[in-house]
């Protein structure tokens, strides 16, 4: 099972990058998986706002499209997701992401922002084509200091959906 994350915050070695990973790495755990690669949008801002068609974006883009499950992550800003990963996902044409699952999760400062993982970020992956068969992850950063139970609570209740929706993909 090969898990892409992709991370939207503009700072390098962000929580948000820290969180993202480790949640890949949780569900990978609890599925008996092994490979997960990472895409820090923060080191591909420049060509993405400058050089749309730059070789290092070009690979950003194959490695999500040879995945079989992408967890996307981004810090909430304005209430919905970073315009970086906005620009990064409006690389991909429409249905780019089928015969994928995906993985919404947003870190957050404030509760009342926790809705936004469902109502901006899950549209855009379904928009792509990808399938998006758990509720996102609404990370509070308050929530960063017990990462590990965090996680692993999450990704033993998530696992069974993200492998049958890998296997449903498989058969499209």
């Amino acid at each position: 099972m090969s898990i892409v994350v992709i991370v939207g915050n503009p700072r390098p070695a962000s929580r948000t990058h820290t969180a993202a990973v480790a949640a890949a790495e949780a569900v990978a755990a609890e599925g008996g998986w092994t490979a997960v690669d990472v895409i820090d949008l923060a080191g591909l801002a420049p060509q993405l706002l400058a050089e749309p068609s730059s070789a290092a974006v070009e690979r950003a883009l194959e490695t999500v499209a040879g995945a079989e499950v992408v967890l996307v992550a981004s810090p909430t800003y304005k209430a919905t997701y970073t315009g970086l990963l906005k620009v990064f996902l409006d690389k991909f044409p429409a249905q780019a992401l089928a015969g994928k699952a995906a993985l919404p999760l947003l870190v957050m400062g404030a509760p009342q922002h926790a809705l936004a993982v469902e109502v901006h970020l899950r549209p855009l992956l379904v928009e792509l084509g990808a399938t998006v068969p758990t509720p996102g992850l609404a990370l509070l950063e308050s929530q960063l200091g017990e990462l590990d139970k965090v996680l692993a609570e999450w990704a033993a209740k998530i696992v069974p959906a993200v492998r049958g929706a890998v296997t449903a993909g498989v058969h499209r």
